[in-house]
């Protein structure tokens, strides 16, 4: 079966399904984000995020009791569990001692405050609004609290005490935003539309508050069947910001029903032309060329308030913050359980601080049937990957290669996944699956598949095939600085094609000038070519972008010896044998540490030794 299907630019993420809600734009959600909304995430992320000022915490310790023994049994003792916690960004952990903390110490304002705190952002919705009203009497005017107050009425339909709430979040440009634009869902809930897009009008702040602005005066229009004037509202929040995907989707939506199918088409191909392959314009766009009726985008005023904290959360997100944008997320599917667009961010965040399971947990809360279910499951698998559940990741992925051989982004998944592994020649067996896809006349867009398999090849002792994958790599793509470098490198280090090697690596530094491990490549080829001084330059430099790596610096060991500065190659091969290096490289530092470079390095046993764990 040959198939002309492009691998999306994300093919080769680390991070949880970045380009399915990813536009660039303030609202694009969990993906490359504009400058406006950077500076978003810059300006709000601790805008009065952080509940109460840490006081002194009382030193005293209580008596323990002996019927609980899960947590620490003394209040200092709970406080350092949940430091070390904090510090792990273990959230869920966190909540549960500073929980346990505060049953110990009640009138304690900082322990109520954390606790409310993690328990929102831990999705333990209902325990943290049980302490909302605590928090508010404490701090009448807290965000996190008033917001997670006036979500509740909310979700009970009672729209004045939301408004309320919302009115009382306080200062800062995170609290306006969040009160003009939950508040006017609110009045639309109550059926006082006309005062809603008033209240929006009256949104003042930063130039890039127009996208929310317009964007949800728009959704609010629509929800109240005024769509000639939503369109307008869409129209003008296209135009102020037309990559982010939720704008997109209005967009095309609007003039669809419209009847301008061409129009809304063409916003469809322009989005897809920077960033193809979303699953929710997908769907938009077969909806529109089968001449179906497109749904309202938002159903209820819980809906539309959940959209607001789920744009907002996902922006935050971005900065480096774990709480305040899991709290925003937490509130967006507790208001709307259908909510399911802000499982993405949130399943982002969770992988980010290193809880795949929680990661995967959100992922999976995505029905089938949803326009984002079949693309996250890529994402699932590389969480179980992540937690070393390699036959979990392997059995995930090959369940959707079979379902669809052309999935060419399941293919590279799966490859990848072996490879780092270094199950290479499995590995080598999938990239050659998605190659034999290809047909006889791949694009560019494919040219990572012969690399990997290139890769895999080379380190099976197929060197023949895997230059040919190299070779027709470069076709392909001819100024990738990646396989310039693998080639050059491998070329140099069996001594063929050495003008020809070294030139291309000279060319990879030239376009990476930064990357540590394809300077020293040139370093290394350098010093196969008995070029020592030029050696200790480029490794020394390598060194420098990259000092933490033990092969970079035994490299740079080598050629300090080759130079005659042998205390420093001592020093170097030191630091390399404590910087974790691979069992048949450690022998080698090891003996060279022992015997010097000539000796330590003739030893032909070192392989066998090393796979013995000597």
């Amino acid at each position: 079966m040959l198939i002309k299907k492009p691998i999306r630019p994300t093919s080769l993420r680390n991070d949880v399904a970045s380009h399915y809600v990813a536009g660039g734009g303030v609202l694009a959600q969990s993906g490359s984000l504009s400058e406006k909304a950077l500076r978003f995430a810059r300006v709000l992320a601790f805008a009065g995020l952080h509940l109460l000022a840490m006081p002194a915490l009382a030193s005293a310790e209580l008596k323990a009791d002996p019927a609980d023994s899960k947590y620490p049994q003394t209040l200092s003792g709970n406080y350092l569990a949940t430091l070390v916690a904090h510090g792990n960004h273990d959230i869920a952990k966190a909540a549960e001692f500073f929980s346990h903390a505060l049953e110990k110490d009640p009138n304690s304002k900082f322990l109520l405050g954390r606790t409310f705190t993690l328990k929102l952002a831990n999705g333990d919705v209902a325990q943290a609004l049980q302490l909302a009203d605590h928090v508010v009497k404490i701090d009448n005017d807290n965000l996190l609290g008033r917001l997670a107050l006036g979500v509740s009425a909310m979700k009970e339909r009672s729209y004045a005490g939301a408004r309320k709430n919302f009115n009382q979040v306080g200062d800062g440009p995170l609290a306006h935003l969040s009160d003009k634009l939950m508040s006017a869902w609110a009045l639309a809930g109550a059926g006082r539309t006309n005062d809603a897009i008033k209240l929006l009008d009256e949104l003042d702040g930063p130039n890039w508050f127009n996208t929310f602005r317009l964007y949800h005066a728009g959704l609010i229009l629509d929800f109240a069947n005024r769509r000639e004037t939503a369109a307008s509202k869409f129209a003008a929040a296209y135009k102020a910001d037309d990559n982010s995907v939720r704008i997109v989707e209005a967009q095309a939506r609007a003039l669809a029903l419209a009847g301008e199918k061409a129009g809304a088409l063409g916003v469809l191909d322009r989005f897809d032309k920077s960033a193809s392959g979303n699953p929710i314009l997908t769907r938009t766009r077969e909806m529109i060329e089968e001449g179906r009726t497109p749904p309202p985008m938002v159903t209820s005023a819980q809906a539309g308030a959940a959209e607001v904290l789920y744009g907002i959360g996902a922006a935050l997100g971005q900065d480096g913050d774990e709480e305040s944008p899991a709290a925003y997320l937490q509130l967006s599917l507790y208001l709307d359980p259908k909510a399911t667009l802000a499982l993405i961010p949130l399943s982002k965040l969770f992988q980010q601080i290193g809880d795949h399971e929680r990661a995967i947990a959100a992922l999976e809360r995505i029905p089938e049937g949803s326009p984002l279910h079949d693309g996250v499951q890529i994402d699932i698998a590389l969480n179980y990957n992540a937690l070393d559940k390699i036959d979990e990741a392997r059995a995930h992925l090959m369940k959707l290669i079979d379902a669809d051989p052309s999935d060419l982004d399941a293919v590279v998944a799966l490859g990848n996944v072996l490879r780092g592994h270094q199950l290479f020649a499995e590995a080598a067996k999938v990239y050659t699956r998605g190659i034999d896809a290809l047909g006889d006349d791949p694009g560019r867009a494919y040219w990572s598949l012969f690399y990997f398999r290139g890769i895999t090849l080379e380190r099976t002792d197929r060197w023949p095939e895997a230059e040919a994958d190299f070779e027709t790599t470069l076709k392909l793509y001819p100024d990738q600085p990646m396989v310039l470098n693998y080639l050059g490198y491998s070329w140099v280090d069996k001594g063929m094609h050495l003008d020809k090697a070294l030139g291309m690596i000279e060319k990879a530094v030239k376009l990476r000038p930064s990357d540590g491990y394809i300077v020293d490549s040139l370093g290394w080829a350098y010093y196969k070519l008995d070029r020592y001084d030029d050696a200790v330059k480029e490794l020394e430099r390598a060194v420098e972008l990259h000092s933490e790596d033990p092969t970079i610096n035994d490299h740079l060991g080598d050629a300090y010896w080759k130079v005659g500065r042998k205390l420093e190659a001592t020093f170097q091969w030191n630091h390399a044998r404590d910087l974790d290096p691979g069992p048949d490289l450690l022998v080698t530092i090891k003996r060279k540490l022992k015997l010097g470079l000539e000796k330590g390095t003739a030893d032909v046993d070192a392989p066998k030794r090393a796979a013995n764990g000597e």
